[in-house]
């Protein structure tokens, strides 16, 4: 069997964001979306980890759902007809994590990692807990924990409290807050994580970036390439995912697929990576080196000729995730597209790692044909509607007819859906915190755009399969 996994989410209790993050919404969402395994977030906060355990139950199998069914409903599940048990139909599993910012001092520089851990009890992340308290963190300042704990000492905490508990690097190309960040990270697994280093069984790639860029990183070779929305709202959750395919969904499927990921391959294991559900990179607000306030942007090939500090204000540009990743790759990295039902996938070369599918959010693609805002009514109708007709918005992205879709919203809709299926799309890249923008539309001066861009995207792609 194949569940889609989000293991990076945040509760309410983390800055910027939504106080619609609770666990029985976020467990509806999930089904909205089609998600099976999602992961709690914060439970470093003390008051996230009563939710936890007043709101959760253990469902026997390192996995935790919600204790109740008869949820209260929201406006939007009685538009949609959805009974209390209709959603016990298809449970929704809750993963133990949390995202810890290190703030600390090592080599000389200043460094800031934020990395991802993940338990399969209460007791381990009991303990957890009591270990950053007894080193004077403060739990109650921020959702996600900030620590003055280096990355590999963290490690260490996690795996004395629980040797099964799965550490990974999170959104690892951010500029200031990752462990390849050109501004505060490193340039190796290794140099972050010391001693430690073979306890990191996988990597998040973060929005910026796509399995392709990370298949060029030797270092990364025998770790599992894994991407997760790092929502901060509802509707956000799912924008990236991971496929896993084992014989049942459990704490430990999830783990034996991450550490079989690689050149990692035991044969007692039963589960794995299928494949990863990928925002487009370009849309990734770190994407390309710039600085927002100046309006200056630059991909790789025009930051070699400009040089790395602005034009405008002579200040050193925001290096982007695509010349991070250029500056680090020491390593083959062939693709390959196959288009498969109308949906364009990315496969390595050598069949070694598993493939990725880009997909634009359902609400961002209604938005753009509708020409209104993401959040407005009319997209939100539109959603629920095809959501409803189809089971999920991974059903409608990457499943339905695109027949069908026309038939159940209109054709418009129904023929961009099958653009993003096919990569036929522009996406101006994001850059300097500022999120790319996707374009889909018929008029012949976007075609001719879109001609243009999507062979620099192509080329873009190239530039990391030498």
């Amino acid at each position: 069997m194949k569940f889609v996994a989000d293991l990076h989410l945040h509760s309410k209790y983390s800055r910027a964001v939504s106080a619609q993050m609770l666990l029985a919404n976020m467990a509806n969402w999930a089904i909205y979306k089609g998600i099976s395994v999602a992961a709690t977030g914060d439970f470093t906060h003390p008051f996230w980890f009563d939710d936890i355990k007043n709101d959760l139950e253990d469902a026997g199998n390192g996995l935790y759902r919600l204790k109740t069914n008869d949820q209260r409903l929201t406006q939007k599940d009685q538009a949609l007809d959805v009974s209390p048990s209709a959603l016990d139909e298809k449970k929704v599993y809750f993963l133990l994590s949390c995202e810890v910012s290190s703030i600390y001092s090592q080599g000389g520089r200043s460094r800031r990692i934020h990395t991802l851990f993940f338990f399969p009890s209460l007791n381990s992340v009991a303990k957890f807990n009591a270990e950053l308290l007894k080193r004077g963190a403060n739990l109650r300042s921020d959702g996600r924990s900030i620590v003055g704990i280096p990355a590999r000492d963290l490690c260490e905490i996690a795996l004395r409290c629980d040797t099964k508990a799965l550490i990974i690097p999170a959104h690892i190309w951010t500029p200031w807050y990752s462990v390849f960040g050109a501004f505060s990270g490193f340039d190796s697994i290794k140099e972050c994580f010391g001693d430690l280093a073979q306890n990191i069984y996988g990597v998040e790639t973060g929005l910026s970036s796509d399995p392709v860029m990370n298949w060029g990183i030797s270092d990364l070779d025998t770790r599992a390439i894994l991407s997760f929305s790092d929502a901060h709202s509802l509707a956000k959750m799912g924008r990236e995912a991971t496929v896993i395919e084992a014989d049942e969904i459990s704490y430990d499927s999830i783990y034996d697929a991450i550490y079989s990921s690689g050149n990692k391959k035991p044969k007692n294991m039963r589960s794995k990576i299928a494949f990863t559900i990928e925002f487009y990179p370009q849309e990734g607000k770190y994407h390309y080196t710039g600085h927002r306030d100046c309006n200056v942007s630059y991909s790789p090939a025009e930051l070699a000729r400009k040089g790395r500090n602005c034009p405008v204000c002579a200040r050193q540009l925001t290096i982007g995730v695509t010349q991070r990743v250029k500056d680090l790759q020491d390593n083959e990295s062939g693709f390959e597209f196959r288009n498969i039902n109308g949906v364009r996938w990315v496969y390595a070369n050598d069949n070694n790692r598993p493939p990725y599918v880009s997909m634009v959010p359902l609400a961002e693609i209604i938005s753009e044909v509708e020409q209104v805002g993401v959040s407005t009514k009319n997209v939100t109708d539109k959603y629920f509607v095809l959501v409803k007709a189809f089971g999920s918005e991974f059903n409608v992205l990457l499943k339905a007819d695109i027949a069908e879709i026309a038939k159940n919203t209109n054709q418009k809709i129904a023929d961009a859906i099958a653009k993003v299926r096919s990569g036929d799309i522009v996406v101006e890249p994001g850059y300097d915190g500022k999120f790319g923008v996707v374009k889909i539309d018929e008029t012949e001066d976007r075609k001719n755009d879109s001609t243009t861009k999507s062979n620099s995207q192509e080329s873009q792609l190239k530039l990391f399969a030498r």
